[in-house]
């Protein structure tokens, strides 16, 4: 049986992505903002060359924070590119020099929901549209939650940003009837579905 699209050999071994560097031959910052940057570069490829333009990005975390009631902590923040209020996890950039994923996922959620957990693991890794941008994503789940103090100082969106407690699975049906839209929830939910299937 064929399937669709261009014949090729697939490589052995596991289903996996792989690393696949191809020289640059010139790169240009095209825009530099106050978080990421686009770039443009041209790139050797098979006999050819192609030219791609992306935006060069830190990197983020995000946290599935699950309280002993199976409830879900979650922020409501005001996101402008798309124009609305979104319910999102607590999640940031990893945007201090040397700050390991799991330390800026604990930093995070302690600026964001005052939160503080005791269990962590990893929940899913993604690129989070890997077309444009080189955004690697690492999203954890907590438990063992606990209020923590912080005199982290918002501003901008994250001054009005509340937090609020939702069932896991309410949060789960209203990602499957397409209400919620932030990808780093709604793989999150995904995420830990499948995985509550698995065991």
């Amino acid at each position: 049986m064929h399937g669709f699209g261009a014949a090729g050999s697939a490589p052995a071994g596991p289903l996996a992505d792989a690393p696949e560097p191809h020289r640059v031959l010139a790169g240009e910052t095209v825009f530099r903002g106050t978080v990421w940057e686009v770039r443009r570069e041209r790139v050797a490829y098979g006999d050819g060359t192609l030219t791609r333009e992306f935006v060069r990005h830190p990197g983020a975390v995000g946290v599935l924070a699950l309280d002993d009631r199976d409830r879900v902590a979650l922020v409501h923040q005001y996101r402008h590119p798309v124009r609305a209020r979104l319910w999102e996890l607590p999640a940031g950039l990893l945007d201090v020099p040397g700050e390991a994923p799991l330390e800026a996922a604990r930093r995070e959620l302690a600026e964001e929901a005052e939160l503080e957990a005791e269990d962590w693991e990893p929940l899913i890794d993604l690129f989070t549209t890997p077309g444009g941008s080189d955004e690697r994503l690492r999203l954890y789940r907590a438990t063992g939650l606990r209020h923590r103090v912080t005199d982290f100082e918002r501003t901008g969106e994250e001054r009005d940003m509340g937090l609020v407690w939702r069932p896991f699975a309410a949060v789960r049906d209203a990602v499957l009837a397409h209400r919620l839209h932030n990808p780093t929830l709604v793989v999150g939910v995904l995420a830990e579905t499948a995985r509550r299937a698995r065991s």
